[in-house]
């Protein structure tokens, strides 16, 4: 079997691991992986083809900046990427995120809608039905359902400084993305695939695969750890730690900043993943990382911290939960989501979203109660639930139903 699968990134970032660890099963079955990717890529197992180069994507992000048309640039760098499909002749197409300023959506979908390939969907996110915005509960808003039009968040990301064209976008994509024989929508959470069936991709079949960690890395491991914390003059400390790929209000960093003003004396906050512009203005009880690739770096801060905290209010099914359960953290998370889908009483606390005495009511609680009564229940739901030798495997399982299918419809005809 040989699968192709397409994202902006390759082992770097969310989805761009979540890939490269697909691929690797694949491999370990003695299977064919290659991956398709815009930008950003780390040293990967499978074959990697990358797509356009950064000066196609500036020049996408300026077609969206002005015109709002994202993932509709990068024409000539798509039809390349389709000179490689077909060369390729995979037998599984997955995608991933297709937004990111590197591939010409229309020019793909018309090519894979004159194709006999099996194609998965994992939908990270809310852009494949919407007219602008990759997450709309930001906001509340439901125009998704029926057309969109007048976007409340078309400054934000994929910003556009100008337009507003959320209306034609919607009734595009609605087009595009619809009519493909055999396509199967995958969802991390049951929160984003409970939203398709009012969407326009209700015709489609789906299903809820989770994503999973490396439960050999990340794992309850004290070596080091009050090293680490000496180091960063923390040994007394109680530490709330948080993580993101971008830190901005949607992630909670404001709500950060409120509730380090509330905290008691004896508590610190650790921010993964900040720019150095914001380092420079925060208070003396948050410290800030910038964004690590550092692995061992990672699981160590998971296994130092009291409590992970994600004051996310906008997310699908965000890994850093099950990275924090898999070291034996507590999570304490905004009702956003799928990320309350992680964690059950014994292993996190949900907060409304925006109530910040609410955080610390639930960090003290934790504290009151002590890790040790949490840790062992965390790991055992990441082994029983998000191991991702499990998980990824289940997208192994549904390449091969996929193919089972395309044989039996192929006898029959």
């Amino acid at each position: 079997m040989k699968v192709l699968q397409i994202n902006v990134t390759v082992n770097t970032g969310s989805t761009g691991r979540i890939a490269e660890r697909i691929g690797l099963v694949l491999i370990f079955h003695g299977e064919q992986s290659i991956i398709a990717y815009g930008r950003d890529s780390r040293n990967s197992a499978s074959q990697t083809i990358q797509i356009g180069n950064k000066l196609d994507q500036q020049l996408h992000g300026l077609k969206t900046r002005l015109l709002d048309k994202h993932g509709f640039g990068s024409k000539a760098v798509t039809l390349k990427l389709i000179e490689n499909i077909v060369r390729i002749n995979p037998d599984i197409i997955h995608l991933h995120n297709l937004h990111g300023y590197y591939i010409h959506v229309g020019v793909l979908f018309n090519f894979l809608k004159t194709q006999n390939i099996p194609v998965v969907w994992t939908l990270h996110d809310c852009w494949a039905f919407t007219g602008h915005c990759a997450h709309f509960v930001f906001v509340k808003c439901e125009k998704w359902k029926t057309q969109c039009n007048n976007c409340p968040l078309s400054k934000r990301y994929p910003e556009s400084l100008i337009i507003d064209n959320s209306f034609n976008n919607y009734i595009i994509k609605k087009e595009l993305f619809n009519g493909l024989t055999n396509m199967t929508l995958v969802s991390p959470s049951k929160w984003l695939r409970n939203l398709l069936p009012e969407s326009f991709l209700k015709n489609y079949p789906s299903l809820v695969i989770n994503n999973g960690v490396d439960l050999s890395i990340f794992m309850p491991n004290e070596k080091g750890v009050e090293q680490y914390k000496q180091k960063l003059g923390l040994k007394e400390k109680h530490i709330l730690l948080g993580v993101a790929s971008v830190w901005d209000r949607g992630k909670g960093f404001k709500d950060f900043l409120q509730l380090s003003a509330i905290l008691d004396p004896g508590d610190t906050i650790i921010l993964v993943g900040l720019p150095a512009k914001f380092k420079k203005k925060l208070p003396p009880n948050i410290i800030g990382i910038l964004k690590t690739e550092n692995v061992d770096e990672l699981v160590m801060l998971y296994n130092m911290a009291t409590a992970f905290i994600n004051p996310t209010w906008l997310d699908n099914f965000p890994t850093t939960n099950i990275e924090a359960l898999a070291s034996g953290t507590p999570v304490i998370t905004y009702r956003t989501g799928g990320s309350i889908e992680a964690i059950d009483e014994n292993t996190g606390i949900i907060v409304e979203q925006g109530d910040i005495i609410g955080l610390k009511e639930a960090f003290d609680k934790i504290k009151a109660s002590g890790i040790n009564y949490y840790s062992t229940a965390c790991r055992q739901r990441a082994l029983d639930l998000f191991n991702e030798k499990d998980r990824f495997t289940d997208y192994y399982q549904l390449y091969k139903k996929k193919m089972k299918e395309l044989d039996n419809n192929i006898i029959k005809a």
